[in-house]
């Protein structure tokens, strides 16, 4: 009887360890499906990856976006997500939409240099009052126009964020759905 309870008790021992093992392991291994803990834990990240192991458009971040840049209700989900990216910055969820072309993967363009395709509208469009961002890119921050044929900053009408993307598309999420 008391080697059936040693055994018992020996069996128990065993047991609790592999699932302490294993909870030790997942601590260890630190793995997330929650995009608020995850960000928590990893602090600045361009894109989500190991440790992150949860939907690549999680509920939260596609909520949170439809609120956060006023995306319609009745908007179709599969082209919400497909044009939702998500990132982690200070801790904290950020998620862009594409929506009308924004930049969301691209990280700001913050050169006062024209660019050659800059260079080249200007000299076919020498007093132009706008350079169209299919000409400056959509990543800039400055407002371009052409000034006697030479490309000229106008102002600065965007900012780069912490992490080096355009700050006015990217919101900060607070986890609540």
């Amino acid at each position: 009887m008391a080697y059936i309870v040693h055994g018992l008790t020996l069996s128990l021992c065993l047991s609790t360890s592999l699932v302490s093992a294993e909870q030790d392991k997942g601590q260890y291994l630190g793995a997330f499906n929650d995009p608020v803990r995850y960000c928590a834990a990893v602090k600045n990240v361009d894109q989500p990856q190991e440790p992150y192991i949860g939907p690549a458009k999680p509920q939260m971040v596609l909520s949170g976006i439809r609120k956060a840049a006023g995306i319609a209700d009745d908007a179709p989900v599969d082209w919400v997500a497909g044009g939702t990216f998500w990132r982690c910055m200070d801790g904290a969820v950020y998620a862009c939409f594409v929506g009308a072309n924004l930049p969301c993967t691209e990280k700001a363009d913050i050169s006062r240099e024209p660019s050659e395709a800059m260079v080249t509208y200007c000299e076919s469009n020498p007093t132009a009052e706008a350079i169209p961002a299919a000409v400056t890119g959509r990543a800039t921050v400055f407002e371009w126009r052409c000034n006697n044929a030479e490309p000229e900053v106008v102002r600065q009408i965007l900012h780069e964020d912490a992490r080096g993307y355009l700050a006015e598309y990217w919101y900060r999420l607070d986890g609540a759905e």
